[in-house]
């Protein structure tokens, strides 16, 4: 009889179904509006922060991969802002967690209404002197427009939290694997418990 064949042919085939690979010729998995922290760029996107290269404000190219394994805070500062006084937060904060595996980077940029007007040498003095900075200070990026600076144009557009940098002091936190996990606008203190639980947690799945 045809029909014990017939069923034999059609237990085969869902059997090879089965067993094939997962993910093999499969469409990519639907996510939420915004991607897990591990999440993998997308296609045509660098692989996290760690592929990108800034100069110091002393004028060395600065491979961001130094920082693999290591918690960061990115954020974009200006020497004439109203938020600028957050420098002495960032500051206290690069203190307390920076033997835990911790860093600021910071990023002046001219963005904004002209608030960060002076060369590089002057925003180090400035920062030295009048914050007592010691975490790393890059030379002046462009944090918006068709010349922003390549590390915030994936930062903005192909991150895990993409969206425009609206203001100065805009902080970008970023895992020990390159990938952003929050996002915080220039009103939150760097010191604000919204900023340093999220920080302690990263520390604390190192």
């Amino acid at each position: 009889m045809k029909r014990p064949r017939l069923l034999a042919a059609v237990l085969a085939a869902t059997s090879i179904l089965l067993v094939r690979p997962a993910g093999a010729g499969d469409p990519p998995a639907r996510t939420s509006g915004t991607a897990a922290p591990s999440a993998v760029p997308a296609k045509g996107a660098a692989p996290g922060v760690h592929a990108f290269t800034a100069r110091s404000s002393e004028g060395k190219v600065i491979p961001l991969a130094a920082y693999r394994g290591k918690v960061l805070l990115i954020v974009n500062t200006a020497s004439r802002c109203g938020f600028t006084p957050q420098y002495e937060g960032l500051e206290q904060l690069y203190q307390r967690y920076r033997a835990r595996g911790f860093e600021v980077l910071a990023f002046p940029a001219n963005d904004f209404m002209n608030q960060e007007p002076g060369n590089d040498a002057e925003i180090r003095t400035f920062c030295t002197t009048e914050y007592g900075t010691t975490f790393p200070l890059f030379a002046k990026v462009k944090v918006t427009g068709r010349d922003m600076h390549p590390l915030y144009a994936w930062l903005t557009r192909d991150s895990a939290k993409p969206g425009n940098v609206r203001w100065n002091f805009s902080k970008f936190l970023v895992g020990p694997d390159g990938q952003v996990v929050a996002r915080f606008d220039s009103k939150v203190d760097p010191l604000s418990s919204q900023v340093t639980d999220a920080i302690e947690a990263l520390l604390a799945a190192r």
